[in-house]
């Protein structure tokens, strides 16, 4: 297929890593530079986990989670200059950020049967996206978009994700204790992805690694624009 017949078609690129590489801020960033749409099946997570939480679904019941997990509506707007999340109709994006949805999101994202129907709901979201998408997340180019325009695997050292990490909630205004706890449960949070059997979180083998740890957030998303472009034949 030449660049002229890439640039008519659909673009989806899979975006993955683990919590701290920066893969949401960089996806939403290359989205917007390219025209594309953008997806954060993070939140898709967090919103089906709120919504076991706020009707009283143990979380820890793989059954019972398995059971309700088709009962919520979950819609994600894929505008990248403003992504937006609901449940049942609810704004939901900032309830899905607290500490309880955190702590008790890989517990629930590792039900075949949540990834099941989160899964389809990404795929839907991709197909209506007109000139393409960008999605972000844990399995997308291993398991959701096999078949992905470009696949990007984003890591960076465990110490620089904990800076990151902790920058990010002291702009929040949160306390030295809460930052901690918060870090250790994203280190636990990432050892489960990695471990579950159903989608764990890994690099796909035909995506490309891109080391964030000494490069600016410029840098990331022009080295993965120009990726796209590559690929794609996109003008970046």
């Amino acid at each position: 297929m030449d660049t002229a017949d890439r640039a008519d078609a659909p673009v989806v690129v899979a975006i993955d890593g683990p919590s701290g590489s920066g893969k949401s801020t960089v996806s939403r960033a290359v989205a917007a530079r390219l025209g594309l749409s953008f997806l954060d099946t993070g939140a898709m997570y967090r919103a089906m986990t709120w919504w076991m939480l706020a009707n009283e679904v143990d979380v820890n019941d793989p059954e019972a989670v398995a059971i309700a997990c088709g009962k919520p509506v979950i819609v994600s707007g894929t505008d990248a200059a403003g992504p937006t999340i609901t449940v049942d109709g609810q704004d939901v994006s900032g309830p899905i950020r607290g500490q309880e949805v955190t702590s008790q999101v890989s517990a629930v994202a590792a039900v075949p049967q949540v990834r099941a129907r989160l899964v389809e709901l990404q795929r839907g979201c991709a197909r209506v996206a007109e000139r393409g998408i960008v999605a972000e997340g844990r399995d997308m180019g291993s398991v959701v978009f096999p078949d992905a325009t470009l696949k990007v695997f984003l890591t960076a050292s465990e110490t620089a994700r904990a800076e990151r990490r902790a920058a990010e909630l002291r702009a929040k205004g949160l306390d030295e204790a809460t930052i901690t706890a918060m870090a250790a449960d994203l280190a636990r949070r990432d050892a489960a992805d990695s471990s579950r059997e159903t989608a764990p979180l890994t690099q796909a083998a035909d995506a490309v690694l891109v080391d964030t740890s000494d490069l600016t957030l410029d840098q990331v998303i022009g080295t993965i624009a120009a990726l796209v472009e590559q690929r794609a034949g996109l003008a970046v």
